[in-house]
């Protein structure tokens, strides 16, 4: 089994050059906050994330990759709203 410390530190690192912090709250769930250093802009914010199934590296590669999936359409889906207001 996977070490709090250990999960948090490659949570945290997976989302890199963005900042990340992983805190675990008292009920075993993870909350998941990623920020653009230069502006301190929240791009993600995840609370409730169950720990309970991130037992090895490939699940937690998972969660990391849906995360950032999740960021991208995110920021995608923001974009084209912005352009449809601007009318381009």
């Amino acid at each position: 089994m996977i070490s709090v410390l250990e999960l948090r530190h490659i949570i945290e690192c997976g989302f890199l050059p963005l900042s990340c912090s992983c805190t675990m709250n008292v009920d075993g769930s993870l909350m998941i906050k990623v920020t653009e250093p230069a502006s301190g802009e929240v791009e993600l914010l995840v609370t409730g994330v169950s720990a309970r199934p991130l037992t090895s590296s490939r699940a937690i590669a998972n969660l990391i990759g849906e995360l950032r999936s999740e960021m991208a359409a995110s920021k995608t889906s923001f974009q084209s709203s912005e352009s449809k207001i601007r009318g381009f």
